[in-house]
Formats: structure tokens, sequence, C-alpha cells
């Protein structure tokens, strides 16, 4: 049996080239030594990687469990102070939509969450194409400014 044979080593930069003539197998010595080795070998294995200790005292350096953290505590009084949200009245909220619809044209729903059913009066939803699940003002309602009236706009 006849290979190539290519071996090398970057710890030391050796290495060895050449053609395997012969196959050979190598086995150890049983001796007393060898046999010591091995049992050390298995109780290293059999050995549990995690000990369980019992511990004489109760652990005081960890953090306690609070009832209700401050942050929450926080939370609850600004809650208390501001009262609860209300929506605001429909022509209020057109406005709003008008206003919004001048800066972008196509809005996704999850950016409108309660509106809509306003939507549904003053736009149309597209369900295809390059803006799909987006409103867009129905033609009626649309008065875009061209991009020379925005330059104007800007420079004023």
């Amino acid at each position: 049996m006849i290979e190539q044979l290519s071996l090398s080593f970057s710890v030391d930069e050796i290495s060895l080239e050449g053609m395997v003539v012969h196959r050979a197998e190598c086995r150890p010595v049983v001796s007393d030594n060898y046999m010591k080795l091995k049992k050390l070998q298995i109780k290293r294995s059999t050995k549990p990687q995690r000990l369980s200790q019992q511990l004489e005292r109760a652990v005081t350096t960890v953090f306690k469990p609070v009832a209700n953290h401050d942050f929450n505590l926080e939370y609850e009084k600004k809650k208390k102070s501001e009262g609860k949200m209300v929506r605001a009245e429909r022509q209020v909220v057109l406005d709003m939509l008008f206003s919004a619809f001048e800066k972008h044209q196509y809005y996704n729903i999850k950016d409108l969450t309660y509106l809509k059913e306003i939507m549904r009066e003053i736009g149309t939803y597209n369900s295809k194409g390059a803006h799909k699940s987006t409103w867009e003002l129905k033609p009626e309602y649309r008065h875009y400014r061209s991009a020379g009236e925005e330059e104007e706009m800007e420079t004023a």
C-alpha cells in the first residue's frame, strides 16, 4: 500500500512529507503504569460536572424579592395623574389625518391604529402592488403640492 503523506505542525513548525510504504498500527504496552492512567481517565469522565453543596447559613448577598418595584409605583402614579387616554373629536382626527397625508402619500394601518373606520370613508386600501397593505386618500380629498410649490414654501 503506497499513499502520499503530508503532515505539518504550526506549533514548532515541524513538517513531514513523504510516501507511506507500509501501514502500521500502534498499541500501548499494557503495564501497571498504563492501567493506572486509564483508571484515572475513567474516574474523571464519570465524575459529575456540577456538585451540590449544603450551605450552613443562608446567603445574604443576593437581592430579596420585592412585592412592587419602584418603576411600577412611578408608572401607577403617572397613570393616575394623567388619567385615561380619550379619543379626540372626529374633526380633530380628520385634520390630523389630512396633515399627515400631506407629508406622506402612503401609510400602513399599524401607523393608524384606531383610525380604520374613518379611513374607510376618506381613503382606499391598497391590497396589491408596490404599496401593499397601505391606505391612500380618495381622489376627491387629494391636494398634493408639486415639487416646485414645496421648494417655495421651504424658502419662504
